[in-house]
């Protein structure tokens, strides 16, 4: 065998490689292929629907089955029709003259208009108390006013964004194949804007070209200049008064400042007076949902729910009467400036740098034909409005993830509780604190309803198939006609499942073009007989295939899900190496497989999973056991002496719907038959039925093995430790791990990260912070008198302050107390913060609440108490070992629980 690619081609051998590359490829192929159609039978799927149960009158309204039949468009593709000149010159120059063509609507210096804010007039008269107006000189105020409105924006250029719009569409041409936009997602688009309420564009975030590119697409599109919120930790301060006069937003420093900080209001009051002057002229507003690629953390964004809270309140307020909010996507085939090592914090990028990125991009780029193909996909635009209307009424009651799986886990109880699981990661900002606590909910809520969507109308790419199909399947190798044939295959069942993908055309240049990007991940050998052979690159490479395949999760995590809960429902019956004939003789039920659906939905991290706030989990539960029935691995199996499943005979009335009142409407009459006991279910024995159950398992194995290592790593006794180098031993312990037993996918940061906090909130691990001492001795009694108290949450459950009494009898403040000195958390000077200061904790840190005395007179913690009061000191807060996972045998326990999902 002959190695073919080389990960890192010198630059002075790249055109004799490229025409040796051309050469082998085309030795590999002895036979005429098939094309591939993105598109099963005449039309192909159109994703990006809008949530019918939230949102049921823009469903209807801004969607024709007419605009599926619209074909896409390459929004880079410029040339000399696209102007209004002919001629030899303009086909030289059609990029310059198509930017001076672009409409630019006229831009007024709104900062007067600003000043004139309801809000800022209030601040500017000295009538907000411990604003920064009270007791200050006016002029003072509107200087620091009109300084922090010039950290916002400024007023765009119009020669400045035609000569930007010019030197991009260069750029993107040399950079990209090209860029496709649906022009039937563009229409509706359109007709929402014609409906005369602002549009709110709420994207991904995949690259940091993001922020240029998807501006340039509305651009293009006759939307106009369309308005960016952006980070300003990844721009320098040269670079951020660049992107301000191209219309770029940035939060100043000061909104992050306590709540009653007198520069933290006039900043927040600013932002909201530009936001609400921005939405009143109509302007559109680009806010990106995802943290920036590469940055360890929450994949839900602080920044962009801070944007989207101002623009919620700006519309409960009555400034603007609705908003169109249009979820965004973006797809790549490889993200171009995608970091090789991301475990690392990401440094601002500079004036200078960024222009030095450029020009290595673009050498790089010369004379090289490895272009990627993107595509952008805007959903079905619908109401802010009628969300907030709708949504309210899906909320229910939600428990952490500790009173729902800890239980369980430990053996202390078989039942899940009948409940939602509460756990949300991303910290809020000052802008999201300052709302009332309705209308936090409501951002968070609808901020992860819009990612959900928006993830869900991205088109899968060529690279994330493949890489797919290579990790989960033919780590050893694969010759290639076989790789081709299993390429054809999993296309198909994407385009089976509703979701479309991002490229076609013939089987044999997809393979080529996909595997020519992923030529630092893979090896091409060549074989006597003249077909080639696929190689995986073991180490760092299969930990990049792992992130691509991640891509493809979306489209089978319903049965993925299913898989693993089935593996798991057949661990403790059949030894995972026996036959596949043995397993399909156990009979399943559907309380079990919903049980084990449940368990480790609450498992699975939410960031992942994506559920939406309006689905309840056990409907999520019988959608995945419908999608196991459709794909044909689970097969319906009447019990003896059971109703027949094709009985369709009317069932007896329980006694519930028999004594229901005649003017009851609230349950549906199908709800309250009498069902025995419910399916049952066996595996398939079909003969493909073996590898796709393996292949639906293995999609899930890099985070469910990740999790299991985390647990075998609590045995080393690496606490007590901060947050962040724990979550960085961790990883150093996975890399360790993937060294020796080759399992490489599951050495990545962020799959540390989110074991760390999903342990966390299981009770693992405790996040505790010394008490400072801040005022005298006091008797309980009179220190409740006072304010300082604790709130104890409803019926025993954590994950908020939110209910329940604000005053502890004295006996359980004296027990709490004596508790805490006891365990050297604290002094007997210590006061204990008020409700309102956990309130705060809780909303900035992560607070999630404890579960205090349950019985009169009895101390019981249900859960460590992770943070009560952060206060400076030269450690820092500290994670620990909880008492109950201290023991070796409740660590086992909790790796027991998470392997018995993993299929080898």
């Amino acid at each position: 065998m002959d190695t073919m690619l080389k990960s890192n081609p010198q630059t002075q051998q790249r055109s004799n490689h490229n025409g040796q590359e051309t050469s082998l490829w085309s030795s590999g192929f002895g036979m005429k292929m098939e094309a591939i159609t993105p598109f099963l039978g005449k039309y192909r799927p159109f994703m990006g629907r809008c949530c019918q149960t939230c949102t049921p009158k823009s469903w209807e309204s801004l969607f024709h089955r007419s605009i599926m039949d619209l074909g896409f468009c390459n929004v880079i593709l410029v040339k000399e029709e696209s102007t209004r000149f002919r001629g030899w010159l303009v086909r030289r120059l059609c990029y310059f003259l198509w930017s001076l063509e672009q409409h630019i609507p006229t831009s007024f210096d709104a900062s007067q208009k600003i000043m004139e804010n309801t809000g800022v007039q209030n601040l500017l008269s000295g009538r907000v108390p411990g604003a920064a107006g009270e007791g200050q000189a006016p002029e003072l105020v509107k200087k620091e006013v009109q300084r922090i409105l010039g950290h916002i924006q400024t007023t765009p250029r119009p020669f400045l964004l035609r000569l930007f719009s010019w030197a991009l569409l260069w750029f993107l041409n040399r950079l990209f194949l090209n860029v496709q936009l649906h022009k039937g997602q563009m229409k509706m688009v359109q007709k929402a804007v014609q409906e005369g309420s602002p549009l709110v564009f709420l994207s991904t975030h995949k690259s940091l070209l993001d922020g240029f590119l998807l501006p340039f697409v509305l651009f293009s599109q006759g939307l106009g200049v369309v308005r960016v919120a952006l980070d300003s930790r990844t721009c320098s301060p040269a670079l951020r008064a660049l992107l301000r006069k191209l219309g770029g937003l940035f939060l100043p420093p000061e909104v992050n400042l306590s709540l009653d900080n007198s520069e933290g209001i006039l900043a927040r009051a600013v932002v909201r007076a530009t936001v609400e002057e921005l939405l009143t002229s109509g302007q559109p507003l680009l806010i990106f949902l995802e943290e920036p690629p590469g940055s360890p953390g929450p994949r839900l964004s602080a920044l962009g729910q801070a944007w989207l809270g101002v623009v919620i309140q700006a519309v409960h307020a009555g400034i603007i009467s609705d908003a169109t909010l249009v979820p965004v996507a973006i797809a790549y085939d490889l993200v171009p400036d995608a970091p090789c090592n991301m475990n690392h914090d990401l440094a601002p990028l500079g004036l200078w740098t960024g222009a030095l990125a450029v020009f290595r991009r673009l050498y790089n780029c010369w004379g090289c034909n490895r272009r990627v193909c993107v595509r952008v996909h805007l959903a079905q635009p619908f109401s802010l409005q009628e969300y907030t209307i709708n949504a309210r009424s899906c909320w229910d009651s939600r428990q952490t993830l500790e009173h729902l799986l800890q239980p369980i886990v430990l053996g202390e109880c078989s039942v899940v509780p009948d409940t939602e699981k509460e756990q949300e990661w991303t910290p809020p900002t000052g802008l999201l604190l300052a709302l009332k606590e309705e209308d936090q909910l409501l951002v968070r809520r609808l901020s992860r309803h819009v990612l959900s969507a928006s993830v869900a109308s991205s088109a899968v790419m060529s690279t994330a198939i493949m890489a797919t199909l290579l990790l989960l399947k033919h780590q050893k190798g694969v010759v290639l006609s076989q790789l081709l044939g299993e390429f054809s295959w999993l296309t198909e069942e994407t385009l089976l499942r509703g979701f479309d993908v991002g490229f076609s055309g013939q089987l044999r240049c997809l393979a080529q073009h996909t595997l020519s990007l992923l030529r630092a991940h893979v090896v091409l050998l060549r074989v006597h007989q003249g077909d080639l052979v696929v190689v995986p690159r073991p180490g760092p490479g299969l930990t990049h295939l792992a992130r691509l395949s991640m891509e493809l999760l979306p489209t089978f995590l319903s049965e993925a899900v299913g898989a693993c809960a089935v593996r798991g429902l057949l661990a403790g019956r059949v030894p995972p190496e026996g036959p596949w004939e043995l397993q399909g003789i156990e009979l399943l039920s559907q309380n079990e497989l919903y049980r084990q659906i449940l368990l480790l939905l609450h498992l699975l991290p939410q960031d992942l999973l994506l559920p939406q706030p309006c689905q309840s989990s056990y409907c999520y539960c019988q959608e995945v056991l419908d999608r196991l029935i459709q794909c044909g691995l689970l097969v319906a199996e009447e019990t003896p002496g059971s109703r027949p499943a094709c009985d369709t005979g009317r069932q007896h009335l329980s006694a519930k719907l028999l004594w229901k009142p005649s003017g009851d409407f609230t349950d549906s009459e199908s709800d309250d038959f009498e069902e025995p006991g419910g399916r049952c279910f066996r595996l398939s024995q079909q003969s493909r039925c073996p590898d796709f159950f393996l292949f639906l398992c293995r999609l899930l194995s890099p985070i469910l093995k990740a999790f299991a290592q985390a647990a075998t790593f609590l045995h080393l006794g690496q606490l007590p430790d901060s947050e962040v180098a724990y979550s960085e031993k961790l990883f150093q312990f996975l890399q360790a791990c993937a060294q020796e037993e080759g399992i490489f996918e599951c050495a990545d940061p962020n799959l540390a990260i989110s074991a760390v906090w999903t342990f966390k909130d299981l009770g693992v691990r405790g996040h505790i912070t010394i008490l400072s001492l801040t005022s005298p001795s006091a008797p309980w009694a009179a220190r409740t008198a006072q304010g300082n108290h604790l709130v104890p949450l409803p019926n025993g459950q954590g994950g908020g302050s939110g209910g329940g009494s604000n005053i502890l009898m004295n006996d359980r403040m004296d027990s709490f107390s004596a508790f805490l000195i006891h365990k050297g958390l604290t002094s007997p000077a210590t006061t204990i913060p008020s409700s309102n200061t956990l309130r705060h904790c809780e909303a900035s840190i992560g607070f999630w609440g404890t579960s205090l005395f349950p019985s009169a007179g009895v101390l019981t913690i249900h859960l460590v108490v992770q943070v009560l009061q952060e206060m400076p000191s030269p450690t820092g807060p500290q994670l620990h070992l909880s008492p109950t996972f201290a023991t070796r045998d409740n660590q086992d326990k909790l790796e027991q629980f998470i392997r018995q999902f993993i299929c080898s």
